[in-house]
């Protein structure tokens, strides 16, 4: 008996291949099933419960707000969105001034504490030593710690005198940009301290030092992220220090610094303490950042809650679900970028 060749061993592999076989009739398939032990079942069960109850929370104060506003707003209409005046008692009030004040307000805190926390942030995870780190870390912490009433009181009593130098020399050689101006009220440009204090400017800054802590720790957890093995080939290949945090940790902790920004947003617009302790009340729309006046929602609640009607009260309920739903958008939206930025994180080739 001869034994076949390469070619014919070759062909009858191909034939039993494409051979068609018979189904197995005592094949069965198996049922996967999973056995948590009695922990598992626990830990569970308590992040069910804890899901469910923050919706539940959530939703009660969402519905709670609607049902106190829908009286005030029913009386105002579509008006009370774009009304400057806040005078419920006689049927005429709006939040658009307010909400200008409280959007701005939260601006400037953003264009102060987002490179600040960016710089800090860079600062702990690429750059500081391990001992220094872990201190740098507990410092950040700790700010984030501080009661809000703390921050206006330096801000009234400290920040305000050393700011306003600083906002005059601004509107002095920045006056042709119209938010930088400060005009008294015939509409001259004036440089008199008294018109600098108790403005966006200062209060924005004041904000801007509290939701620092948040959005630097926010950003430090995405850049900590970034894979030692491409840190340590940029470097490999010649890279400076900075081109290696340029070219792989700001691209992988993209994601942690726009979400960080956002928290911080969503935080900025809703601070009321620091705020209304700084802030001079003005119902009106305030394009000039530096000069004196401004106003925001949370601040307007708390100068009005103790002295408002009924009615008053369902109009200062109406403000509160605007930066409500206006707040949890910003989180929302936040959260589902930072839940992404480790995913797809990618550095640049």
């Amino acid at each position: 008996m001869t034994s076949a060749g390469p070619d014919e061993l070759t062909e009858l592999l191909r034939a039993a291949e494409s051979a068609p076989t018979a189904p197995d009739s005592n094949i069965v398939a198996r049922e996967l099933r999973t056995r948590p032990s009695g922990g598992d079942a626990i830990f569970r069960v308590t992040c069910y419960a804890a899901g469910g109850i923050t919706v539940a929370i959530m939703l009660a104060v969402g519905v709670f707000l609607g049902l106190r506003s829908s009286e005030a707003l029913a009386v105002a209409g579509p008006s009370f969105f774009w009304t400057q005046e806040w005078n419920p008692e006689a049927g005429s009030f709006g939040i658009v001034a307010v909400l200008f004040g409280t959007v701005s307000i939260a601006l400037v805190a953003m264009a102060f504490s987002v490179p600040l926390a960016l710089g800090t942030a860079l600062l702990i995870s690429e750059v500081a030593a391990p001992r220094l780190r872990s201190a740098l870390i507990t410092l950040v912490d700790l700010m984030a710690a501080v009661p809000s009433v703390v921050y206006g009181l330096w801000g009234v009593f400290f920040l305000q005198a050393a700011v306003i130098p600083v906002a005059q020399w601004i509107s002095y050689y920045f006056a042709w940009i119209p938010i930088f101006a400060v005009t008294d009220p015939d509409g001259a440009r004036t440089t008199a301290a008294g018109e600098f204090t108790s403005s966006a400017f200062i209060a924005g800054i004041v904000v801007a030092l509290m939701v620092a802590p948040t959005q630097t720790s926010v950003m430090r957890e995405a850049f900590s992220q970034a894979p030692i093995g491409e840190r340590e080939g940029a470097l490999a290949l010649g890279s400076t220090r900075w081109g290696m945090i340029r070219t792989v940790v700001l691209p992988f902790g993209r994601g942690g610094i726009i979400g960080g920004t956002m928290l911080g947003l969503g935080r900025a617009l809703g601070e009321t303490i620091a705020v209304y302790m700084i802030i001079s009340p003005i119902f009106t729309i305030n394009w000039e950042v530096l000069s004196k006046g401004s106003n925001s929602i949370s601040a307007l609640i708390a100068l009005r809650y103790g002295e408002s009607s009924q009615f008053g009260l369902s109009a200062l309920m109406a403000a509160g679900l605007t930066l409500f739903v206006i707040t949890l958008i910003i989180n929302f939206t936040a959260s589902s970028i930072v839940a992404r930025s480790r995913s797809g994180a990618q550095s640049e080739g």
